[in-house]
């Protein structure tokens, strides 16, 4: 399954993520698995892409960042995937 996760930097601060990264690595238990990240530009908010089948993995790996960071986590399904799922509901074209 994927999982959004919307990271809040304390104080709009990268430097002690970064520092934690560079020092500690990212700390995924095995089964969670990193896809990608977006940073905005004010270094408020990280988006990132994960994937896992337990939820309880993500709960492990914001336990290691948590001192750094909040947390929102979003089960998401890709576009793709929805789309044809709806589009298999349509029916046909009148």
């Amino acid at each position: 399954m994927l999982f959004m996760i919307i990271e809040r930097f304390k104080d709009c601060d990268p430097k002690p993520i970064y520092r934690h990264l560079r020092d500690r690595g990212r700390g995924l238990p095995d089964g969670l698995k990193y896809i990608d990240s977006w940073i905005e530009p004010n270094f408020d908010r990280c988006f990132q892409i994960m994937e896992c089948d337990d939820p309880r993995l993500l709960q492990e790996w914001i336990l290691h960042w948590g001192d750094l960071a909040s947390f929102e986590i979003v089960p998401v399904v890709p576009s793709k995937q929805t789309r044809e799922l709806v589009e298999s509901k349509l029916g046909d074209p009148q």
